[in-house]
């Protein structure tokens, strides 16, 4: 089973939670145990699982990756402008594989899945949702 889920994004860097429509997409599909696997697609996004309690991780996350990748000093500024979105991309990587146990997400309490925006904001950002069983039949 295979869902694109598409998510806007308000700011040039955000976590944006996408938990709640990848539940979906995995309820959708009522596999029982397995593995979502999730891909964002763009070279300046990245997925993230993150603790999803409130807002000041997220808000951390993007300080410190402002912090370790400034803006407007790589080569790549000279093309777009956007050298920093791709760096940040490559570090946070563009997938995270969560188990289904029993027809749920596998995560923990505090865990959620974050679309990372890096050269936002964006009307759409698509991210991959492939839900493969554990056993093939």
């Amino acid at each position: 089973m295979r869902q694109v889920v598409e998510v806007p994004t308000n700011a040039r860097e955000e976590l944006v939670d996408i938990t709640p429509q990848v539940a979906g997409a995995v309820r959708e599909c009522g596999m029982a145990d397995g593995l979502a696997s999730l891909y964002v697609q763009g070279a300046t996004a990245g997925i993230m699982i993150q603790e999803n309690w409130d807002d000041s991780v997220p808000r951390d996350v993007v300080r410190l990756l402002q912090e370790v990748i400034p803006r407007g000093v790589w080569e790549h500024d000279a093309q777009d402008g956007n050298g920093d979105s791709h760096l940040k991309s490559g570090l946070v990587g563009p997938s995270e594989s969560v188990p289904l146990i029993e027809g749920r997400l596998g995560l923990s309490t505090w865990q959620g899945i974050f679309l990372c925006e890096f050269d936002g904001p964006r009307a759409r950002r698509s991210v991959v949702v492939t839900v493969l069983p554990d056993r093939p039949d």
